[in-house]
């Protein structure tokens, strides 16, 4: 297959053109890096089936010859990234996502969309199911990625009824593992890069927020599934182990060894109060669960950012 992936420069982006190199295909990676990082594909600078286009996907991408698949990633996908770039993460939800559309359209490609748990807001459903439309604050400060992900999926949806396009839309629950950015900007780097330099371990709230957490290699999997599956509606794709942010502290500072004491702040705007998917359709659909536990994905996380802090040195 020739596989395109865009925000290919990004976490999750990246690890999915590692897995299509693996498996034999080629890739070509489109990201603008106003949040990817070629650090992240420096590993395959020269690789025969691997290329990398700087390219804002807002505006129109034209890719010569054919392509089987596209994966679209580019987004901000931080509290920290949206809120810097909240013009940026709304057109990239919209126009980019009508242009890497229309790429798969002319090019009778695969299409699949990176939504987000997101979509679900501050939910009032808990665990939440594919079938829970949300509770979403459109003019709040996170309403830019929420609603400009909620608009992606209305126009895979569109796309596939009126053009006949093969979408699938993966609804993506915290993720984490190498490659997150040391600044982030949300709960595992967060907690990370602080014990790492003994500082406080920050919590928004009370600590009894609570959080899903999957680990990078398993959602990579699940989208693979998810691509070459044949399922058109929505699929949420998250670890369904659920963590107050208070015990995941706890289970930073074990893990690190960390003396950094625990630190209290006020709880952003429209922060969620919980968050964990129901992921039934997934096992059924897909035959996809999780098995990278908690400790076990942490303890392959750590060295990542021990090393990107002896870089910064």
């Amino acid at each position: 297959m020739r596989v395109l992936v865009t925000g290919g420069a990004g976490f999750i982006g990246s690890h999915l053109c590692d897995r299509f190199l693996q498996e034999g295909h080629e890739v070509i990676c489109l990201d603008n890096l106003i949040t990817g990082s070629t650090d992240n594909i420096a590993h395959l600078a020269g690789h025969p089936r691997f290329s990398f286009v700087k390219h804002d996907v807002t505006h129109y991408i034209f890719v010569e010859g054919k392509i089987d698949a596209i994966l679209h990633f580019a987004s901000p996908a931080s509290p920290v990234d949206y809120l810097q770039f909240p013009i940026q993460t709304l057109k990239v939800g919209s126009l980019g996502t009508h242009k890497a559309l229309g790429l798969a359209k002319e090019k009778k490609a695969k299409f699949l969309l990176a939504s987000t748990s997101e979509v679900y807001g501050n939910p009032l459903v808990h665990p939440q199911r594919e079938d829970y439309w949300g509770n979403v604050n459109p003019i709040g400060p996170r309403g830019v990625y929420d609603e400009a992900k909620r608009f992606a999926e209305a126009m895979a949806m569109a796309y596939h009824r009126y053009h006949g396009v093969d979408t699938r839309i993966a609804r993506i629950f915290n993720t984490y593992g190498p490659r997150m950015r040391l600044n982030d900007g949300r709960v595992v780097p967060n907690f990370i890069h602080q014990a790492l330099r003994g500082e406080d371990l920050t919590i928004y709230g009370d600590g009894f927020q609570t959080r899903s957490f999957c680990y990078i290699e398993d959602l990579v999997e699940g989208i693979v599934r998810l691509l070459f599956s044949r399922e058109i509606e929505p699929i949420n794709l998250g670890n369904p182990g659920e963590y107050s942010i208070l015990d995941f502290a706890q289970v930073i500072l074990q893990a690190t060894g960390s003396q950094s004491r625990i630190v209290y702040r006020p709880l952003p705007t429209d922060d969620p109060r919980v968050r964990k998917p129901d992921i039934s359709r997934a096992r059924t659909v897909l035959g996809w669960n999780p098995k990278v536990e908690l400790k076990e994905g942490i303890g392959k996380t750590i060295p990542y950012f021990q090393r990107k802090l002896e870089e910064k040195k």
